[in-house]
């Protein structure tokens, strides 16, 4: 029963809801400025925020194995950098709510990760939680679940590549946090992260500038659903299998339609409500069975470093 207790699925899912508010600042910037330029200056802020844990960060990385060296890079290069750009570029493309769809797949793909990784068994009981969660996104993500339009496929693509590589850093931020703590990763992401998007913009010519009017939009952009969350993520991702996570990452399509609704003026469609429902219940019920059942749903090591010595 301590393991159960330990599990800290529930704090995936609050960090999570505050990637929800991304887009009340991510969205009037995707349509003034190129994606690059906005996910390089936000990570610029969050380097210049964790600066103070980098040089810590880096000495470990260095001495840690170069399974976790690699885990960084991805993270970094992979989920940090080219995913947000990509998720940036899809609010250019769609509207507000069609790039939630990647939070349709992100599960379906990080659950196969995990298995290959972290040897993670699911039991039956899983599907009781993720097959509801899965279709309450899909109603959530579109007005009209059965016709989605070819015009909305550039965005849902570029979604696609964000949730596969997102999916890979939930399962790699697991391994690697059995070596390094959750400020190590948190720095390492956006360091790398940094030096990522300095690389391709160079390389695509894509001009960095942003006006006077978009530095408070970047700043909020960074600290809250940058920041913040990423803390509280990784703080938690060492107690939590990369399985459950995933599916309590799905509380940020319920907190973006939140947002959608009061912010923003959306008006939901009555499936919407149904998909927001369903979610919200799948969520919070994954939660609760994971910290008070004799019987968790998924069969994994309790601590990371478990986990990477079953990966071994």
């Amino acid at each position: 029963m301590a393991a159960t207790r330990s599990d800290r699925t529930w704090l995936v899912a609050v960090a999570a809801s505050l990637w929800g508010l991304s887009s009340l600042w991510r969205g009037p910037l995707a349509q003034e400025y190129p994606a690059l330029a906005i996910v390089f200056w936000e990570h610029l802020v969050l380097v210049a925020l964790t600066l103070p844990w980098l040089v810590p960060a880096a000495r470990r990385v260095l001495a840690a194995s170069a399974r976790t060296k690699v885990s960084v890079l991805v993270i970094g290069a992979g989920s940090s950098a080219l995913a947000t750009t990509l998720f940036t570029a899809a609010f250019r493309l769609g509207d507000p709510i069609t790039p939630q769809v990647l939070q349709k797949l992100q599960p379906l793909i990080a659950i196969a990760l995990a298995a290959v990784v972290l040897g993670e068994r699911l039991r039956p009981a899983y599907a009781a939680f993720a097959v509801p969660a899965l279709v309450g996104a899909w109603l959530l993500a579109f007005p009209d679940p059965l016709g989605v339009s070819v015009s909305s496929a550039q965005a849902a693509l570029l979604a696609v590549g964000a949730a596969a590589l997102w999916a890979a850093g939930t399962v790699l931020g697991r391994l690697a946090s059995a070596e390094l703590r959750f400020s190590d990763l948190t720095a390492l992401r956006f360091a790398v992260g940094l030096v990522t998007l300095a690389v391709i913009a160079g390389v695509t010519s894509t001009p960095l500038a942003l006006g006077s009017d978009a530095v408070v939009n970047v700043l909020l952009l960074a600290l809250l659903p940058g920041l913040l969350a990423l803390v509280l993520y990784y703080r938690a991702l060492g107690r939590t299998p990369a399985s459950r996570a995933t599916l309590a990452e799905l509380a940020f399509p319920l907190s973006a339609a939140l947002v959608g609704v009061v912010a923003l003026g959306a008006r939901p469609e009555g499936s919407q409500w149904l998909g927001f429902v369903i979610v919200l219940v799948s969520v919070v019920g994954l939660a609760l069975n994971e910290q008070r059942s004799r019987r968790p749903s998924v069969v994994a090591p309790d601590r990371a470093e478990d986990a990477l010595a079953a990966a071994r």
